[in-house]
């Protein structure tokens, strides 16, 4: 499980960029990196399905028709929760505090810091990439939020200089506890491949979805599909 640590590494790598840089990121570097990040996500995404889904062609068919149901039905559930409702008021509250550099504002490293926590911290991509890192080793969905969190930081250390690349820190601590604990507590309850294989393809949908964020192609409700892993491996136990 190293997609943990990839996330942090990919933070410090940013802060050490945004330092070194007296300018941050030109607009037309950072639409190349978004279109570059978005088309990798995708990939990610049909590369996951891609892994998970196998045998002839009623069976592909089927583990498919049970993916993106899950992801449908996880979709609702999580609107019923107000999963997305709470991931907003997380992204309004670090954006608060990540607000500093304004004249009217005076800049405390602590609320970089506490700011670029949970932003990083919350991101439904780090969750997914927990999941999958913690129960198959799949840490490329941490590796993409490496680089779009290192991205991010380039701007932040220019407003609260070097404190706020320890954000890092928590980051690690949060997405290493949420990926040990996939590992020894879900994990062995999905022993049968097909389960964990189910949770795994309702990822990659999901990862595809939010390849059309990163890309700016649409706007999705990324934290409302995140019970779409819990939902596949038991519509899988239910129809098999």
């Amino acid at each position: 499980m190293i997609g943990a640590f990839l996330n942090a590494l990919g933070i410090l790598l940013g802060a050490l960029w945004g330092l070194a840089r007296r300018e941050p990121p030109s607009a037309a570097t950072q639409k190349y990196f978004q279109s570059a990040l978005g088309a990798f996500t995708a990939f990610c995404g049909l590369q996951l399905v891609w892994l998970n889904v196998g045998g002839n062609f009623s069976t592909v068919v089927k583990q498919l028709f049970i993916a993106a149901l899950a992801v449908v039905l996880g979709n609702w559930l999580g609107k019923l929760l107000g999963l997305q409702k709470i991931s907003n008021r997380l992204g309004r509250h670090a954006g608060a505090l990540l607000g500093g550099g304004t004249p009217s504002v005076k800049i405390r490293p602590a609320d970089g810091f506490t700011g670029a926590t949970i932003l990083f911290c919350a991101a439904p991509l780090g969750i997914l990439g927990a999941v999958t890192d913690g129960l198959s080793d799949y840490f490329f969905p941490l590796a993409l939020k490496a680089a779009m969190d290192g991205l991010a930081m380039t701007s932040f250390v220019k407003t609260f200089r070097w404190p706020v690349a320890l954000a890092a820190i928590p980051v690690f601590v949060f997405l290493y506890l949420l990926s040990l604990g996939v590992r020894l507590g879900a994990r062995p309850l999905l022993e049968a491949p097909a389960l964990i294989a189910s949770v795994n393809a309702a990822a990659g949908l999901v990862a595809c979805a939010t390849a059309l964020v990163v890309l700016g192609v649409r706007r999705v409700e990324l934290t409302n599909y995140l019970p779409a892993l819990l939902v596949a491996p038991l519509l899988t136990w239910l129809v098999r």
